[in-house]
Order: C-alpha cells, then sequence, then structure tokens
C-alpha cells in the first residue's frame, strides 16, 4: 500500500500531470500519456523506461 502523502506528491514525470492508483495492479497511472508506473515494495517506480503502455480498453476503463 502508497503512503498517502506520498501519492499526494507524486506527479507523472513526463508530463507532471496528477496520478490514479490501481490498488489491483499495484500501479500508479497517467491518463494523459497512456502509462503504468509498477510499485515495487511499497515504492512507485517513476522511470519511463519501467512504465507500461496502457492498452485502449484499459484507457476506456479508466474514463468509466
Amino acid at each position: 500500500m502508497i503512503d498517502k502523502k506520498l501519492f499526494d506528491i507524486l506527479a507523472c514525470p513526463i508530463c507532471k500531470s496528477s496520478l490514479r492508483y490501481d490498488k489491483t495492479k499495484e500501479e500508479l497511472i497517467c491518463r494523459a500519456d497512456r502509462l503504468a508506473f509498477p510499485i515495487r515494495d511499497d515504492i512507485p517506480v517513476m522511470l519511463e523506461d519501467e512504465a507500461r503502455v496502457l492498452s485502449n480498453d484499459e484507457v476506456d476503463a479508466l474514463y468509466k
């Protein structure tokens, strides 16, 4: 579980927009860049090279 205080100050390292926490996948999601940043051992990995690109279906689900 990511600390609430840490989550409040984190932003996408690429576009600086806010992130959405996906608890089930343990990822931080940037809607603008369509990227998912992993959380490993309760530490967000905010590197572009480590992020995965979201599929169209995953992006559509974010807006429901």
